[in-house]
């Protein structure tokens, strides 16, 4: 297993501690794995072990938590929801973070920092536990308190930064370089994506072999678009489904950019998951929604609320940034009613309890 620049092609060993090309360029990885994809027996993601990074069996059972082959769940009549949330860590950036941990432990770090606006750093913080490796984690202030508290109950070691999202990844990379620890982002590191790809094989699997015709992608930093897009390429999609990506119009830069609209300046939003200024593989994003023909929804706050509060009318209750989901399929439809009869997925990505006392 290498990573390669994906501008200028260097190839850097995978225990590197460089989480970026000298040249500037974001790495992707290379390894080899089988292009039949095949099912084990496991009842998790690692029932599509055939396709995944090739990490010890022995390192697999202790580190894993039994994450992914999550339930789908009827919202309409012709549209589903992923519940996510009843990963271990209760989001769906548990499908990367396995992966992350996993590889940190097969090369010796012992430990290790990330930033995240909250779920992405749980995950990281609950699987380094598992790993033995010791966590530093970079979030925003006004991070939920329940995230907070999650990320500390794994021993992790939490700092606070001040400042929009963008401030914790400048802090984390200050971090990384001064003490020279490993840093697992969920954002530069690609295996993370090789994790999140297993959503679409098992959203494939339940569907008996079909995918819906539409798929809502929450994008932020877009590591669960980017594994979408992974899993559509290795399927060998002829006809894929379209690819509608969520984003809250308070914070909308891949939104604007793939429209071209003008630079804004974007403001705080209730879906702090995707509240991202600056996503860090911004021209992968749009490359991919151009490749896929896939188009940009955006939703504002009393959308995203009283998307919230109809999921959970109906027992489905998800933290807001979840809620934005349902608020994107909501003005999908209104606003192409002839979509309405078309078959649509959308995860619901993370619990309500993280964002509990976030919904007056």
């Amino acid at each position: 297993m290498v990573y390669r620049c994906s501008i200028c092609n260097t190839v850097y060993p995978s225990d590197t501690y460089a989480y970026r090309c000298e040249c500037g360029g974001l790495f992707d990885v290379e390894y080899e794995h089988s292009t039949d994809l095949s099912v084990s027996e496991s009842w998790s993601l690692w029932r599509y072990r055939s396709v995944l990074p090739p990490f010890p069996d022995e390192l697999v059972d202790a580190i894993s938590m039994g994450e992914g082959a999550t339930p789908l769940m009827a919202l309409g009549a012709t549209v589903k929801g992923k519940g996510e949330y009843y990963m271990p860590t209760l989001s769906f950036k548990d499908r990367g973070a396995v992966m992350l941990a996993l590889h940190m432990a097969s090369i010796g770090v012992k430990r290790c920092a990330i930033d995240s606006s909250g779920n992405g750093a749980t995950a990281v913080a609950a699987y380094s536990a598992r790993a033995g490796i010791a966590c530093d984690v970079f979030v925003p202030a006004h991070t939920s308190e329940k995230k907070v508290a999650q990320i500390e109950a794994y021993g992790a070691k939490v700092h606070l930064i001040e400042g929009p999202r963008e401030a914790s990844g400048a802090a984390v990379k200050a971090f990384v370089e001064e003490h020279g620890v490993y840093y697992a982002s969920h954002i530069y590191n690609p295996l993370f994506f090789e994790g999140t790809k297993t959503y679409l094989f098992e959203i494939r699997e339940q569907m008996g072999g079909n995918l819906p015709d539409i798929l809502l992608i929450p994008v932020g930093n877009g590591t669960l678009l980017t594994g979408v897009a992974l899993a559509l390429g290795e399927m060998a999609i002829s006809s894929p489904p379209l690819l509608v990506a969520v984003q809250a119009s308070a914070c909308a830069p891949l939104a604007a950019a793939f429209n071209e609209r003008g630079a804004s300046h974007w403001t705080t939003t209730l879906a702090e998951g995707i509240a991202i200024a600056e996503p860090a593989r911004m021209h992968l994003l749009l490359s991919l929604m151009r490749e896929f023909n896939g188009i940009f929804v955006e939703v504002n706050e009393s959308e995203i609320r009283q998307a919230h509060e109809e999921l959970a009318h109906r027992g489905v209750f998800i933290e807001l940034t979840s809620a934005a989901n349902w608020a994107g399929y909501v003005k999908l439809i209104r606003e192409n009613p002839q979509l309405k009869e078309k078959t649509a997925v959308l995860p619901l990505c993370g619990a309500g309890l993280k964002s509990l006392g976030s919904f007056s």
